[in-house]
């Protein structure tokens, strides 16, 4: 499946960014990404996702997105192609940027959807990487 995942990502490259929107060709951000993958490699998505501003809950410190994440995808200590990376954009805040691992090696990458960009394939960069608050798969599509 983590193949699926990744071609899948690599389809929606070009997509503009819309924040909380979910539509390959049309408009993503980061969280609808990871939706419009889950509805091809999962099928129908698990929960209804709440309208969310872009700060996600920083004002309040509230992990939301992670325990989100947990609820339905499964949280894993080393990540591999195709699975979902959870991001810290500052040292104390809380997560709220997703991306899908695309490849490994001597120069990983990983897919996501980027304000003024779009999605787009970027190197998991050091920096990135430093930032890296949980990793998580997608489930098992025969469970």
């Amino acid at each position: 499946m983590r193949d699926d995942v990744v071609e899948i990502a690599h389809r929606w490259i070009g997509t503009p960014y819309q924040h909380q929107a979910s539509c390959e060709g049309a408009g993503v951000d980061c969280l609808g990404l990871v939706r419009g993958i889950w509805r091809e490699v999962v099928g129908h998505e698990p929960e209804k996702i709440p309208a969310y501003t872009p700060d996600w809950s920083e004002p309040a410190k509230d992990e939301y997105l992670l325990a989100a994440l947990a609820r339905v995808l499964m949280p894993i200590e080393k990540y591999q192609r195709g699975d979902v990376l959870a991001f810290r954009m500052k040292t104390g805040g809380v997560a709220k940027h997703l991306a899908i691992v695309s490849a490994l090696g001597k120069t990983p990458k990983i897919i996501h959807a980027y304000s003024g960009r779009g999605v787009v394939e970027t190197p998991l960069s050091p920096d990135w990487e430093r930032r890296i608050a949980g990793a998580f798969r997608f489930p098992d599509r025969s469970k």
